[in-house]
């Protein structure tokens, strides 16, 4: 069983500083879950698993109240209540190929909506992440292209938010778009500095496909988001015993900067 409470910024946020930020929109996401995770064998390159759970989320203003319309009076919900109830049959393959001088990587998500009661969700969504990384010369340059999509019963916050660390670097979260489907496309060059740090260029690039006016109540619309976007910037990767730091410091179209920190692969 897991809760999770979180800000709805991704599809409500407002974006601000010419998109470089997301700004609350008043709408947050209380999901509950339970359910049952099945890993399959693995082979040498493929791996797979599969779940299927029971979802209730709810949306809550930011004084913690249930909520069933925006500020802008739009609804949030799929049933237009105050939660929307869902059982979800989830699959997730990846495929993995390594060696010395570079590797690929394919995920696919596919989640498909069980119609157990005559409100409960239907939808069918899906989510594909392709990565290739080639060394060249002291540099490595890694590529990835992500794109997905859902059709059926559809909520607002199950839209694909594009923009933000991780999508679109330069822009807030989800302030290029949001939409019913998605696709995204990152290149990184990273080169040493000394043992422990490296630099990095790279452009990153995103749009909801002209998507964003299908997602109910057109939240990308009513929020000006621009629906695609562009990118680019350079950064820094300190790599130590208790973690990797990482600092990137983007620009995207409307000449907005933005600095970004990480920190990943922590001791315990």
């Amino acid at each position: 069983m897991q809760h999770s409470l979180s800000p709805e910024i991704g599809v409500h946020g407002i974006p601000v500083d010419n998109f470089s930020r997301s700004g609350s929109g008043g709408v947050n996401l209380s999901r509950l879950s339970v359910g049952l995770d099945l890993n399959e064998p693995a082979s040498s390159k493929w791996s797979s698993t599969t779940s299927i759970k029971f979802e209730n989320v709810r949306l809550l203003n930011d004084d913690g109240r249930s909520i069933t319309r925006d500020l802008d009076g739009f609804p949030v919900t799929c049933s237009g209540n105050a939660h929307d109830s869902m059982v979800v049959l989830k699959q997730e393959s990846q495929y993995a190929k390594a060696n010395d001088r570079s590797f690929s990587r394919f995920t696919m998500q596919i989640e498909q909506g069980i119609p157990v009661l005559s409100k409960w969700l239907i939808f069918n969504r899906f989510k594909c992440v392709a990565s290739k990384g080639i060394k060249v010369g002291p540099a490595f340059l890694l590529t990835s292209l992500t794109g997905g999509s859902i059709v059926g019963d559809m909520a607002p916050y199950q839209a694909f938010a594009i923009g933000g660390l991780g999508s679109v670097r330069g822009y807030g979260e989800g302030a290029v778009g949001s939409g019913r489907s998605c696709l995204v496309a990152n290149t990184e060059l990273t080169f040493p500095l000394s043992k422990m740090l490296e630099g990095s260029l790279f452009l990153d690039c995103g749009t909801d496909l002209g998507s964003g006016r299908l997602v109910p109540g057109n939240p990308a619309l009513r929020q000006g988001k621009p629906g695609s976007g562009v990118g680019l910037g350079y950064g820094l990767r300190f790599k130590s015993p208790i973690g990797h730091f990482q600092v990137d410091y983007a620009i995207n179209a409307f000449h907005q900067k933005t600095l970004y920190f990480g920190i990943t692969n922590l001791a315990s």
